[in-house]
């Protein structure tokens, strides 16, 4: 078992959520772990430390003090005790605080020593997980090199059906799971393409499409999860990428095109899934062009296509994935572009599917092979990434 004999800090934050902290505590106790649990104050409105204390088998931590005699819980030494540090639920509050370096209780105070790894599980109701604050809170934290465990999609305690549900603990429990167990993918290279590119009509224009990149910025964490050493070429996107990435922004096809070919040779798993633009305007003014009385004609040249051309140079043994985005004719387009670009396998996307395509947090898939087709329900990205690295671990390295 992987996590056997692995020291697990369990943060506690109020929020109806933590009634799942006590099934998360039995099974990681159950996987082996030694379990230390911090509750914040507003924790005990949800759950009792009696419960958490029984379950994990140790006392459960809130106040920096044990009793009036100045003896103290020492948040440093929890710090440096575990080998990750998990935060379920955490709360919208609570996150803000981690963001901004705010350390009022015994939590934070262990959370801004801790030297272990940092995974949080956020739990709230969906207008305060779309909301601006909390999503900049998001991008700060993970960009300190902490891991989200996203929230799914579903019913919550308000009654509102959307974003926030905690994680459950059996999810939390098989991210952990990958976490310690060394990846099915390890000493595997994996080299992933995301986002749009821009195409520049003059310094201040361009040509380019809505891709936000979410879905390749999810694959390359997930193969990153599952052991591979993962470069991620991305245009254009406002995302953070994952910090155990080899990080490599570009803004044009032919920057992509040029950052993929110095790594597609070295690289065992290449995931195509940028929105490159197929056309680029044949010259680039070097002023803004001024607004006219006539109508302004641009002429336009198609751009590298970098899986096509990258895809003549695949040598045994290479798996790489395309993805095809169509309105019509999907999967007969689909295939003709799993042939012509010599791809193992290629992920459609139907921009008739409500929820997939870009700018959505979610994604409905049909995986394609030469012989097959596989079909899957809306999920969000991350979990259709995990389903996209699963189909490709099964076709090259079962």
């Amino acid at each position: 078992m992987p996590l056997a004999g692995k020291k697990i800090l369990l943060g506690v934050c109020g929020s109806i959520a933590a009634y799942k902290s006590a099934l998360l505590i039995r099974l990681l106790v159950k996987n082996g772990a030694d379990v230390n649990v911090i509750m914040t104050a507003a924790a005990h409105d949800f759950i009792t430390p009696l419960t958490l204390s029984t379950l994990s088998k140790n006392p459960v931590l809130t106040r920096f003090s044990k009793d009036e005699t100045g003896q103290w819980n020492n948040h440093v030494a929890l710090g440096l005790w575990a080998d990750v540090m998990v935060i379920a639920p955490a709360s919208a509050n609570t996150l803000a605080k981690m963001a901004n370096g705010i350390c009022d209780n015994l939590l934070l105070a262990t959370y801004l020593s801790a030297r272990c790894p940092v995974l949080f599980a956020p739990a709230m109701d969906l207008d305060m997980w779309q909301h601006p604050s909390t999503q900049s809170n998001l991008d700060k934290l993970t960009g300190f090199g902490n891991r989200l465990i996203e929230p799914a999609h579903g019913e919550l305690a308000s009654g509102l059906i959307g974003t926030g549900r905690m994680a459950e603990p059996e999810q939390i429990l098989e991210t952990l799971n990958h976490f310690f167990k060394p990846g099915r993918l390890a000493g595997k290279k994996a080299l992933v393409t995301a986002g749009p590119t821009y195409e520049a009509i003059d310094p201040v224009r361009f040509i380019g499409n809505h891709s936000t990149g979410k879905m390749g910025f999810a694959i390359a964490e997930e193969l990153w999860l599952r052991g591979a050493e993962v470069t991620l070429v991305s245009g254009p996107t406002h995302l953070t990428p994952p910090a155990q990435v080899n990080f490599i922004q570009v803004t044009s096809a032919e920057e992509m095109f040029d950052a993929s070919q110095q790594h597609f040779g070295s690289s065992d798993i290449v995931v195509f899934s940028a929105a490159v633009a197929d056309y680029k305007p044949a010259h680039k003014a070097g002023q803004k062009i001024k607004k006219g009385s006539s109508p302004m004609v641009v002429e336009l040249v198609k751009t590298h296509d970098i899986a096509a051309e990258l895809g003549k140079q695949k040598k045994p043994g290479q798996v790489t994935i395309g993805f095809a985005l169509e309105t019509e004719n999907e999967k007969a387009n689909a295939q003709s572009k799993l042939r012509a670009k010599n791809f193992d396998l290629i992920v459609l996307n139907s921009l008739n599917d409500a929820g997939a395509g870009f700018g959505h947090d979610t994604n409905k898939i049909t995986l394609l092979s030469a012989s097959s087709a596989r079909e899957f329900n809306l999920k969000s990205k991350k979990e259709v990434a995990a389903d996209i690295v699963t189909a490709i671990i099964e076709h090259a390295y079962a």
